[in-house]
């Protein structure tokens, strides 16, 4: 325990990093360096203090990474990811013992808690209000991650609007006995049907065993209907290649050596791991944007790790970026 209390470390993200250490000493690439020698600090940030604490609790202990090296990641990558999650709740999947240790759900924003966190009030079928805190900058983010949020799993929709969602994915999941090269080339099958319907899309690995592919749309159609479009879409993809694809929700009717193409994650209240988001593998993988031809040239789970993905973002930029813009937009609505 650190009687003297925690130390504290004033954080201007502007500034250039220092050089890293040595490969293979379990250090991530990013522009935020926490104390070594100590279990806590208070970071100070532009109208903003965050404690950050324990951390040099191992949270991948067979790579030597820490909860501090899982901060000073997300620091790294913040420019680019922040845009994605403002103004979207955050359900916060928490995982107190590291990436391989048990984790829990949490929805509700824990009390005591800064009073800079910003709240989204949802109100479910139930009739309850959950208050769902929303990773507004920099120091929301990290008051997230210090939770124990390895991934970080945002709403579809924006907070002023939580039934209409303005974008809508599919996820390439592999049926036992299918390899990630089906995962790849169910990928290609589907930009090449959403393509013909000139439908914007965009691709990021999952960090775990899949792909995700994105849509950005005109937001207005609600939850439901975006559902609705997304299983016809999965049901006709299965129909044009039942060897490769199944749209079975069902486990235990799926058949092996496929690729689910799951469109139930467009269900209301369901959520996908974030761009760049860390996930509890061993390799301490990360969902990473990738374009189409690295996909047509061949990728892996394992190419994009929380050691190598903030030099990628730095040297490529934000390859989905365009998914912030509201042009190039579909409107979903000429399907009903």
């Amino acid at each position: 325990m650190n009687r003297r209390g925690p130390a504290t470390r004033d954080y201007h993200p502007a500034k250039r990093p220092r050089r890293s250490r040595p490969p293979g000493e379990g250090r991530t690439q990013g522009t935020l360096q926490l104390p070594r020698d100590a279990e806590q600090v208070e970071l100070r940030l532009p109208g903003r203090a965050v404690r950050l604490t324990n951390l040099s609790k191992l949270f991948w202990p067979e790579l030597g990474l820490t909860k501090r090296d899982l901060l000073e990641y997300y620091a790294g990558v913040a420019p680019a990811l922040l845009p994605h999650l403002r103004d979207r709740a955050m359900v916060m999947k928490r995982y107190p013992h590291g990436a391989s240790g048990e984790f829990f759900f949490m929805k509700r924003a824990p009390s005591p808690r800064p009073d800079w966190i910003e709240i989204c009030s949802i109100e479910h079928a139930s009739g309850n209000v959950i208050d769902v805190p929303m990773g507004q900058d920099l120091a929301s983010l990290l008051w997230v991650v210090n939770l124990g949020c390895i991934d970080l799993n945002q709403w579809y929709a924006r907070c002023d609007d939580v039934d209409r969602p303005d974008y809508l994915h599919f996820d390439l999941d592999p049926v036992p006995g299918a390899t990630f090269e089906k995962v790849r080339e169910t990928a290609l099958l589907v930009r090449e049907s959403l393509d013909a319907l000139k439908m914007p899309n965009f691709a990021k690995t999952t960090g775990s065993k899949g792909i995700h592919v994105y849509v950005p749309i005109v937001r207005g159609p609600t939850q439901k209907q975006v559902w609705t479009f997304t299983k016809k879409f999965a049901q006709a993809m299965e129909s044009r290649d039942s060897k490769l694809v199944t749209a079975e929700y069902k486990i235990a009717k799926r058949p092996e050596g496929r690729v689910l193409v799951d469109y139930n994650q467009n269900a209301w209240g369901r959520t996908l791991a974030s761009i760049y988001s860390v996930r509890p593998k061993p390799r301490a993988t990360v969902s990473t944007p990738v374009t189409w031809k690295e996909v047509e040239k061949g990728i892996a789970i394992e190419d994009f790790r929380m050691d190598n993905v903030p030099a990628r973002v730095a040297k490529q930029g934000d390859l989905w970026k365009p998914l912030l813009s509201s042009e190039k937009r579909f409107r979903l609505e000429t399907f009903f």
